[in-house]
């Protein structure tokens, strides 16, 4: 009777294993009872205790139960497809998503009668399941692994240089009583957001991206123009790390329905301090969180480390020296126009000039410089501080940007009364910018009269010395691209990135590609005719002027970048 009892306590798997000679009766049942006890699935108590080879339990199942084998050694995980499945029936059913083919999702599962693991996904992915039979070991190891890719956890933090919990940080008109408060109440997210903002600082990043989504949570950082995901912290974490950062600069984090702006300084040393521009906006599952790094040591670069041609180079040192007149520097946002006006004003600070700026933000303080931050809240607009700076006795006049007509005409006016204004305006290129000044609504014969240099900017991320390699490309594809038949006539050795452990992606740092342009009389001519931008172009390749394609290909010539780079920051 004991016998035929014990039969009917097994079914399914466990009768397999030991119809198959794999595990006895009497120690299975055994096994059983010990599992629940511990709250394991069965299989996973059988391999943990070398009670049955992982490899002889899967490939009885997948017999058993008609369900496909797989190696697991044969595969790579994909984090998107795992972050699909919540974090916590993974771990308690002990199964992970391998693949997804549309509305199927390819489950790995030691025991594929584990019907309620598999009901469970159904539900919260709304996909339909498919098991597969994987070695218990190696299912084991690969959840360990995947788990640790996609939640950065919160215990493996520490950093040799810096207390994370520590750090001196805050914003202009801080209440160190309140910003204390918030640390003691989460220490784990404040040592989190201190990490991800000094590796960002490390690794030289531009921005950080805090993003919230339905069923996930991700942090990205640029790099070298470039985003990439850096950390995929618990889902949970969203609110209180939004809260945090919005504590961190001053922000009101009561109000989640609207943008909010702020600012974050984090003192690293007694001569280093790093501010951060944080942005806040609503979206469909949180707000989501950028933070802009404004590291001095970087916005204050030499000239000749910019990447300006030797002739282009001399043509701003010339036009910075002049008394009066106009240098606009155009490109779109993060192609590097701060870097190169700071690195102009740089030059120009001098004890016996005087230097006021107007800008929104104020991204880098530079002593000498009289600075001023817009604030259109209370009527400090770009407009009305460069009215209070024209009574104040200027020498150089920078403008953060000229974004309307009252701008525009003051720094015109500006310009053609003795004094020289630097400002930055977003266009394409060098041609583009006159005629754009002309769309605004400043006059022609302003803009021919106080324009005197426009430098049109891109940022193109450096091959890395120690692994770029040389690459064949047949002479049809680089003529196609816009090298010359002279050029390659004498020889032309073309670099492809390889990568190593000390780049990113065979890249590492960026550089300037530029197009000069002097505004002469006869771009002033054409203007004034309301000629048009196609016109401009024409009379300045007749001048000697190189577009920016042109710059980047000396670029790639030279071995500096890659064609693949120029052609994806330029167009043909």
């Amino acid at each position: 009777m004991a016998a035929t009892a014990s039969r009917t306590l097994l079914a399914g798997l466990p009768r397999r294993l030991v119809q198959d000679g794999l595990i006895g009766e009497e120690q299975l049942l055994e096994a059983t009872e010990l599992a629940k006890k511990q709250k394991l699935p069965l299989v996973a108590y059988l391999v943990n205790e070398d009670l049955a080879d992982a490899r002889a339990i899967a490939v009885a199942a997948s017999h058993e139960f008609g369900v496909p084998l797989l190696d697991l050694d044969a595969i790579d995980i994909d984090l998107d497809v795992v972050r699909s499945v919540d974090q916590k029936l993974v771990s308690k059913h002990r199964v992970l998503p391998l693949v997804r083919r549309g509305q199927r999702l390819f489950l790995g599962i030691s025991d594929p009668t584990n019907l309620q693991a598999i009901d469970d996904i159904k539900f919260q992915t709304s996909l339909r399941i498919d098991p597969v039979v994987v070695e218990q070991d190696k299912l084991e190891a690969l959840i360990v692994k995947a788990i640790e890719a996609v939640d950065t956890t919160m215990d493996d933090l520490d950093d040799d240089d810096f207390d994370l919990e520590n750090l001196d940080i805050g914003s202009e008109d801080d209440e160190p009583d309140e910003i204390q408060r918030a640390d003691i109440e989460d220490a784990p997210v404040v040592r989190f957001v201190n990490k991800i903002l000094l590796d960002a600082i490390k690794r030289g990043a531009s921005d950080v991206h805090f993003e919230p989504y339905e069923k996930f949570f991700r942090v990205r950082t640029r790099l070298d123009g470039v985003l990439s995901e850096v950390a995929q912290p618990p889902v949970a974490l969203a609110t209180k790390v939004c809260a945090r950062l919005k504590v961190m600069s001053r922000m009101d984090i009561a109000e989640r329905r609207v943008p909010q702006d702020g600012r974050i300084k984090m003192r690293l040393s007694k001569n280093r301090a790093i501010d951060f521009r944080v942005n806040s906006c609503p979206t469909l599952y949180g707000e989501k969180i950028v933070l802009r790094i404004l590291d001095p040591a970087q916005a204050q670069l030499g000239i000749e480390v910019l990447g300006y041609e030797d002739d282009q180079k001399q043509m701003y040192l010339k036009h910075l020296n002049k008394p009066y007149g106009m240098i606009l520097v155009t490109g779109p946002t993060g192609s590097g126009k701060t870097v190169s006006l700071y690195t102009g004003m740089s030059i120009l600070n001098t004890v016996d000039r005087n230097i006021s700026t107007a800008e929104d933000p104020v991204e880098i303080n530079l002593p000498g410089v009289n600075q001023v931050n817009v604030n259109p809240k209370v009527g400090l607009t770009f407009a009305s501080a460069l009215k209070a700076f024209l009574r104040q006795d200027p020498d150089i006049i920078m403008v953060g940007e000229i974004r309307d007509l009252e701008t525009a005409e003051i720094a015109t006016k500006a310009a053609q009364t003795g004094h020289l204004v630097l400002s930055t305006l977003h266009t394409n290129d060098a041609p583009k910018t006159l005629t754009r000044l002309v769309d605004i609504g400043v006059k022609p014969y302003a803009i021919a009269t106080s324009v005197s240099l426009i430098i049109a900017q891109r940022l193109a991320r450096k091959l890395c010395d120690n692994c770029k390699e040389s690459k064949d490309v047949p002479r049809e594809a680089l003529e196609k691209e816009g090298f010359d038949a002279e050029e390659l006539d004498s020889g032309i050795t073309i670099f492809a990135p390889t990568g190593c452990k000390s780049c990113n992606d065979g890249y590492k740092g960026r550089i300037g590609i530029f197009q000069v342009m002097e505004v002469t009389e006869a771009m002033g001519r054409i203007i004034m005719e309301g000629g048009n931008a196609i016109q401009v172009a024409d009379q300045a390749k007749s001048e000697g002027v190189i577009d920016l394609r042109r710059a980047g290909l000396n670029k790639v010539k030279d071995g500096v970048t890659s064609l693949e780079e120029i052609n994806r920051v330029t167009i043909e």
